[in-house]
Order: C-alpha cells, then structure tokens, then sequence
C-alpha cells in the first residue's frame, strides 16, 4: 500500500508523550524499540492477526512488516499504528494473505458523525452500522470519534 499520513497531534497516547525522551531516543537509535514492542501489544490484544509482524517507529514515522491474514486486518494494523499521538506517517511494508479490495480511509472532521460519513460514502446515513464494524475492535461505540482520526470505508458488498 505505502505511505500513510495522520494529524500528528491527534490519537491515543500510546506512545507516551515525553518530548525530551523521545529526542534522546531519536539522535541515539533510529527504532523507538519501547514504543514498538507497545504497538506490537496493542495489535495483539486487539486480536489482528500478522504473522512475523515487526514495527519501527523513528520519530514520526512508523514502519511497518509482516504477514497480515487479509487486507482489512492489514488496514485495521495501519491505523492502530498512525491513530496514535505523535506519528505523522506510516510506512506500510506488510503483505496479505489474502488479497482483497482496498478500503477508502476518512479522516475525521469536526462535527462529523459516522451517520454523516455513511451519507458521504455511501449515499445512506444508516449505513453507519458498516463503518462502526469496519473499524473494530479499535472503535468501542459509534458515538466516540474524534477530530484527525482516521477511519477505514469498506466497499458495501
């Protein structure tokens, strides 16, 4: 897929937010190895499986390899990856198993609603429902969006 871009001041902060540390992690070692190993924790506990799965995170960016079972985990990996406060781009370098479509991604404006984004997409704002289960389990209500996040658009089938 390639390069991703995120709103580097918008996400979770899972990465933690300590400016100092990060630049004396930057001009030491090009791999944050502490801020990887928790990414690698957060996939697995969201249950996305991507075999040999191996992430780097210098500075902003965040690079990204292995296996992934099929592209929605490999897109759902993408964006627990740049969903985070702080990354700005994400270097996807993972296969797929299986291939298939790609998802559109939306990143999130202020006042948007998943039923608002529905319409956009899909011409139906009670399509929301397909958007919600798309972004699983990274998503926990379809009520708690936010400004800069971004959201994976499946293809209705």
């Amino acid at each position: 897929m390639g390069l991703f871009s995120f709103i580097k001041e918008a996400g979770a902060k899972l990465f933690g937010s300590n400016k100092k540390e990060e630049k004396a992690v930057e001009v030491v070692d090009t791999c944050n190895e502490d801020a990887a190993n928790k990414l690698k924790e957060t996939v697995v506990a969201l249950g996305l499986e991507v075999e040999a799965f191996d992430a780097c995170i210098d500075g902003d960016v965040v690079t990204l390899t292995g296996m992934a079972k099929n592209q929605e985990t490999k897109e759902k990996v993408i964006l627990v990856a740049g969903n985070n406060e702080g990354i700005a781009t994400v270097d996807d370098q993972m296969e797929v198993e299986i291939q298939e479509p790609e998802a559109q991604f939306h990143t999130v404006e202020r006042g948007d609603t998943l039923s608002k984004i529905a319409k956009t997409y899909y011409g139906n704002a009670m399509k929301y429902p397909a958007i919600f289960e798309a972004n699983k389990p990274m998503l926990k209500s379809p009520d708690l969006i936010y400004p800069g996040q971004v959201l994976r658009i499946p293809e209705l089938s």
